[in-house]
């Protein structure tokens, strides 16, 4: 009796079985390679939109201004601003808490505001190169603060400059506290 491979159908049934396996891994394969470009595509995209704020003084405009030196907008969320450790609400008030009254004095509003990649607003103008000084002077060792902001992608940093013996901190929070009215800088 021969037996040929042809009509045996257990034979036929485990290339079929192989066949399957085979598919099976292949489509477990694409699987992983869609992930992983779909992990480095939220990457690009990450860094493509991210934002980083920080704050800068320019004597020679008598100015502090904010910076994004991030290539994504910076949507501000909140803002305090400490004065000995108190909240205050507004830069006259800050100039008030450190002594300097009736301050030539130009804002700008931070605080629900979206600041382009790249883009430079000034905070705070003094309209008197002196009072300026002064205030750098009184600020330095009395006043911080802290700016929550977040990406297009919701994700949040909390910069930190309380500290004028160190350099403002910039770290990721899961989100933006939300800030009592006490405590809300209104600029």
């Amino acid at each position: 009796m021969s037996t040929s491979t042809a009509s045996d159908p257990r034979r036929a049934r485990n290339w079929d079985a192989l066949a399957a396996v085979i598919a099976a891994l292949i489509g477990v394969l694409a699987l992983l390679v869609s992930g992983y470009t779909a992990y480095v595509q939220r990457q690009q995209v990450r860094a493509q939109v991210w934002p980083y704020l920080m704050m800068a003084n320019y004597d020679t405009e008598s100015a502090i201004k904010l910076l994004n030196k991030g290539v994504g907008p910076a949507i501000v969320k909140s803002m305090r601003v400490l004065v000995d450790g108190k909240p205050q609400h507004g830069w006259r008030e800050v100039a008030t808490a450190l002594g300097l009254e009736r301050v030539p004095l130009r804002t700008s509003t931070i605080t629900d505001n979206v600041i382009s990649g790249g883009e430079v607003v000034p905070m705070l103008v003094f309209g008197d190169a002196e009072v300026y000084h002064r205030f750098r002077k009184e600020s330095g060792s009395r006043s911080g603060v802290e700016i929550c902001y977040c990406s297009t992608l919701d994700e949040c940093w909390l910069y930190v400059a309380i500290d004028p013996m160190a350099r403002a901190a910039q770290k990721q929070v899961d989100s933006c506290p939300l800030l009592s009215e006490t405590d809300a800088f209104a600029d």
